[in-house]
């Protein structure tokens, strides 16, 4: 399931968003990802799979955040490459070395600001990692 990502982009408010199908979007009232002029900021991103099932690894959940806030920065007219920050938050910090190495994979030649942070809980019980970001696309 990992990279399976499927994203749809509509306007609300005069600014494109992204949707990723989260269940909890429409819930919370929240966009995946806003572009605004050239600011694209990505919402607080967890590894939900599609069928949303979570993969059982820390680091195959970062990869899996990481892929959707890939797609959602590509729909809005970004790339990985515009990201200037990630906030990563982790429910063990002794666990750090899995998400780190993944996030190396994803951006180790873009180098963006970031931030590694331990949390008690996330959304979701099954979820080990919450992912945000922010692009600036020239």
């Amino acid at each position: 399931m990992a990279g399976d990502v499927r994203i749809t982009v509509a306007e609300f408010a005069g600014r494109r968003c992204a949707s990723s199908g989260s269940p909890w979007e429409p819930v919370v009232g929240y966009s995946r990802a806003v572009r605004s002029g050239s600011w694209i900021a990505v919402s607080g991103t967890v590894g939900l799979n599609p069928d949303r099932s979570y993969p059982p690894t820390l680091a195959v959940q970062t990869r899996q955040a990481l892929e959707i806030i890939r797609a959602a920065v590509e729909a809005l007219g970004g790339s990985l490459a515009h990201v200037i920050r990630t906030r990563m938050f982790i429910l063990d910090i002794t666990r750090a070395a899995e998400a780190t190495a993944v996030h190396g994979e994803f951006f180790r030649d873009i180098r963006p600001a970031s931030t590694l942070v331990e949390v008690s809980r996330l959304i979701d019980d099954r979820a080990l990692i919450e992912i945000e970001a922010d692009a600036v696309v020239p």
